[in-house]
């Protein structure tokens, strides 16, 4: 779980117990909008934090560089593939902007098909908030997963 310059504490405090839940690493891309000591961050994480992994980025090229060679999936709200259609596999690092700003063109315009959105009916709503697409996406992901390696099991047949 990758989360691009975050701004709101609780929003990433939410996450973290997420990725705790899931075993999923968390890694934030500075700057961030709070310190890692703020207390509505470490409130919203509850006493989850012994179990989430978690590194901070410099900059994408860190971060890249830290998760090779694993691929970057991208979510952005203007993306045109859902992310129900796109195919997850193991190892990737699914990437959310910020809160304000989502993600920036210029990471987006390199991703290629890995640019992803949650549908939703936009007529009536802007916006989810960071942690619930966070949410919904990560178990997506682990959906897939798991129907994609029940589907590559052996199947023996049944003594009848």
């Amino acid at each position: 779980m990758v989360l691009y310059q975050p701004e709101i504490p609780q929003n990433t405090g939410n996450i973290a117990r997420t990725c705790a839940a899931t075993g999923s690493p968390l890694h934030l891309v500075e700057p961030l909008g709070f310190r890692l000591e703020d207390r509505y961050l470490k409130r919203a994480g509850l006493d989850y934090w012994p179990s989430v992994t978690m590194r901070v980025h410099r900059d994408m090229e860190s971060l890249r560089r830290s998760v090779a060679p694993c691929r970057c999936v991208y979510f952005s709200a203007h993306a045109a593939t859902s992310l129900f259609d796109f195919h997850f596999e193991p190892g990737d690092c699914l990437v959310f902007g910020s809160e304000t700003s989502g993600l920036p063109s210029s990471l987006l315009n390199g991703a290629g098909e890995a640019v992803v959105k949650i549908p939703m009916d936009r007529s009536r709503v802007r916006s989810l908030n960071l942690a619930t697409t966070v949410g919904v996406a990560l178990f997506e992901a682990i959906r897939q997963l798991m129907v994609r390696r029940r589907s590559l099991l052996p199947r023996f047949p049944v003594d009848g």
